[in-house]
């Protein structure tokens, strides 16, 4: 059991409390108030002066996969021996000992989405989990398969064209292939479930893994820089009649209407940093307050390594400089991404019956002076500074 008292609590709900307390039991956040009885066999937190928030949530990170201070030798997240690999699972290639997790817990960061890379037009399975409380990947799954990825733009046409000399070489191809292999996984789906006794199609593992995305059980996450790539993703999506996330956006501002009428929410980054390439030339801060303020659904992302994990509450405070309000720019690292990748009955906010998930702060987190002085994850205290 675990007791929190005297703490300012940014719940990320309708009601914040300057002074209240939390009780947690069994990993779970049990009650919310500021007159609850202090409990004799509790561990006891006074967070006097400090601020209360839900751990911090990166929605695009390759956590795990890209290895702290390697080289090739920890570069497992893009396979581009082949431009469609949608078999593929994150999972089996997170590395729980790489630093970067201890540096994400360290940091208030309790939960992220991993993702394949973009090299590929289709690359694989996203795993959701917990950034601490076990050395066993398996332990801190959320939800895997979390969705697919899936790549238009520069990344595909680089590392295969560019590169191999090979399809994808142009944008239209990137598409083709994308929607080459939907129309042959519908094909093959419907052959599986139609077939009579012992005539069933070959099992093919890469339609296999596209099935449920047909079927909108698992979503999409579309990598898409450029104005004209997310019009494309929003054109396939709609296509295949497909649940999707746009990955980047980073020229969403420029089509606000059209990703409105779309539907589909974003995840913006990461912004911090020079453009390192022509799509992203266009990339500000200004986005993902532009599109807040329109209503698209929004959360802010570092794409980690590519920004690192523990300077996400600086892209937020990054993005309140560009003219966010400040309350929006925390919901864009706690509830909003919780929401977009469908685990905010779990965790992103301060709620009864929710995950423990809590990160205590000695400054407003938006201060980028700011420290940790706690991270709790399921109710354990996984960070004390």
């Amino acid at each position: 059991m675990l007791f929190i008292k005297n703490g300012k609590l940014l719940t990320m709900t309708w009601h914040d409390y300057d002074c209240a307390s939390i009780l947690v039991k069994d990993g779970k956040i049990a009650a919310i108030g500021t007159d609850l009885a202090e409990p004799e066999d509790a561990l006891i937190i006074d967070a006097a002066g400090k601020y209360v928030l839900p751990g911090l949530i990166d929605a695009h990170t390759h956590l795990g996969l890209s290895g702290h201070g390697m080289r090739w030798e920890g570069n497992d997240h893009n396979e581009t021996s082949d431009s469609v690999t949608p078999h593929l699972r994150t999972l089996d290639a997170i590395n729980v000992f790489d630093r970067s997790f201890e540096d994400a817990v360290m940091a208030g960061i309790t939960a992220v989405a991993t993702s394949p890379g973009s090299a590929n037009v289709i690359g694989g399975q996203l795993t959701a989990m917990k950034t601490g409380g076990s050395n066993r990947a398996d332990d801190l799954v959320l939800v895997a398969p979390l969705a697919m990825k899936c790549a238009l733009g520069e990344n595909p046409k680089n590392a295969h064209g560019q590169s191999k000399k090979q399809a994808p070489m142009t944008r239209m191809a990137t598409a083709a292939i994308f929607r080459e292999n939907f129309m042959k996984a519908r094909e093959y789906m419907h052959k599986r479930d139609n077939a009579e006794e012992g005539k069933a199609p070959d099992y093919n593992m890469k339609y296999e893994a596209l099935i449920p995305l047909l079927k909108r059980e698992v979503p999409v996450h579309i990598h898409a820089h450029r104005a004209d790539d997310i019009h494309t993703a929003i054109r396939l999506l709609k296509e295949f009649n497909l649940r999707g996330v746009i990955i980047h956006c980073s020229e969403g501002h420029l089509i606000i209407d059209d990703l409105l009428e779309a539907g589909y929410p974003a995840l913006i980054g990461p912004t911090m940093g020079f453009p390192g390439k022509p799509e992203t030339a266009n990339k500000t801060y200004e986005t993902v307050n532009i599109l807040n303020k329109r209503g698209v659904k929004v959360c802010i992302t570092t794409d980690h390594p590519v920004i690192p994990l523990p300077h996400l509450n600086i892209c937020a405070a990054l993005a309140v400089q560009a003219g966010m309000d400040e309350m929006e720019a925390l919901k864009a690292i706690t509830i909003y991404p919780a929401e977009i990748l469908e685990l905010d009955s779990k965790i992103g906010s301060l709620t009864v019956g929710k995950d423990a998930d809590i990160s205590i702060w000695d400054k407003n987190p938006i201060d980028i002076t700011s420290h940790v002085t706690h991270t709790i994850i399921n109710g354990k205290i996984q960070y004390q500074r």
